[in-house]
C-alpha cells in the first residue's frame, strides 16, 4: 500500500530560523505506518476501514469494536458497538452516554449510517479498559523531540471517563489524573515505576517509527489503553497534542519540560518578557 505524506505543515519563525511542524490528520495513515514495525505491531489493535461486512466479521470475532472517524479530535464521533447477550436486544451502540439498541444487524447498520454517512470511518478491535473507581481510563503519553532532536517521552497522564461515557477525553468530560493514581488499584509502587519506564520506551519508539514516513513531526500524543491483562494498546496518535493539560498536575516540572521542548521546536510561543 502506498502512503501519501500529507502536505500541510505548520511553520513558525523565530529569529532567522524557520521551524516546521508536520501534522497528520488521518488515523488510518498513521496506523499503517505503525504496523509496519514488527516491534510495535503487537501494541496496535486490529484496525480496518469501515464497511458493513467488516463490521459484521469483527463483531463476530471480538464482540465489541469502536467505530471512529478517520479524521477527528477530542473523541468526537467515536462509537462503541457491541453484541449483547440478550437476543431481543441484539446489538448496542453508544456515542458518549446514551446507548441505543438494535435487534438486528440491519437495524444496527441503519442506526450507524446517520453518524458515518459518507465520511471516512474506521473499525477498531475493542479494548476492555482498566477502571479507576469503576470508571474507565486510558493514558495520554506525550512524546516530543528533545533538545538533541531525539524522541523523548516527557509526560504520562491518566484520563478517566465521565460516568457511563464512551470516551475519556478531557473535552468530553473526562478527568485528568496522575499515572500513579489511576494505576494504584492495579499495581504496586515499584510495578508502577517499571510500567512507566516501559511506556516511555514505547512512546519514543512510536515517534521514531512515525518519523520514517513523516520526518517533520516534532510532538505526539499517543492514546494508550491498558487492558485487564495489563497489556498496553496504542489506540491512536495525535500529531497536535494539547500541552496545557499538564498544567493541571501538581508536579509543575512536567509542564515546564513539555513547554521547554515545545518552545525549542516552535510548538508554543514564548510570552513577552519570558
Amino acid at each position: 500500500m502506498t502512503l501519501t505524506v500529507p502536505t500541510p505543515i505548520s511553520k513558525k519563525r523565530r529569529g532567522d530560523m524557520t521551524l516546521a511542524i508536520q501534522r497528520v490528520r488521518s488515523k488510518w495513515a498513521k496506523t499503517m505506518v505503525l504496523v509496519k514495525s514488527s516491534d510495535l505491531r503487537q501494541y496496535v489493535p486490529l484496525t480496518k476501514r469501515y464497511s458493513r461486512e467488516t463490521l459484521r466479521s469483527m463483531l463476530e470475532e471480538y464482540g465489541m469494536v469502536y467505530v471512529k472517524p478517520d479524521s477527528g479530535t477530542f473523541g468526537k464521533g467515536v462509537i462503541r458497538v457491541e453484541k449483547t447477550s440478550e437476543p431481543s436486544q441484539g446489538y448496542r451502540f453508544q456515542i458518549q452516554k446514551d446507548p441505543t439498541f438494535a435487534p438486528t444487524f440491519d437495524g444496527l447498520c441503519e442506526g450507524l449510517r446517520r453518524y458515518t454517512g459518507k465520511k471516512g470511518y474506521l473499525i477498531q478491535k475493542g479494548v476492555y479498559l482498566l477502571k479507576h473507581q469503576n470508571r474507565r481510563f486510558d493514558l495520554r503519553v506525550m512524546v516530543q523531540k528533545n533538545l538533541q532532536n531525539k524522541w523523548e517521552t516527557t509526560a504520562i497522564i491518566g484520563r478517566v471517563s465521565a460516568p457511563r461515557n464512551v470516551v475519556t477525553n478531557y473535552h468530553s468530560g473526562g478527568t485528568i489524573m496522575t499515572f500513579e493514581k489511576v494505576m494504584a488499584e492495579h499495581l504496586s509502587p515499584s510495578e508502577i515505576s517499571a510500567y512507566s519506564s516501559r511506556l516511555k520506551k514505547l512512546g519514543a519508539a512510536i515517534g521514531r517509527q512515525l518519523s520514517t514516513a513523516y520526518p517533520n513531526l516534532k510532538e505526539l500524543g499517543a492514546d494508550v489503553a491498558i487492558d485487564t491483562k495489563l497489556h498496553p494498546w496504542v489506540l491512536e496518535v495525535n500529531t497536535k497534542p494539547h500541552p496545557y493539560i499538564y498544567k493541571t498536575l501538581a508536579d509543575k516540572s512536567i509542564y515546564r519540560k513539555v513547554r521547554k521542548y515545545s518552545l525549542a521546536y516552535g510548538g508554543m510561543k514564548a510570552k513577552r518578557g519570558s
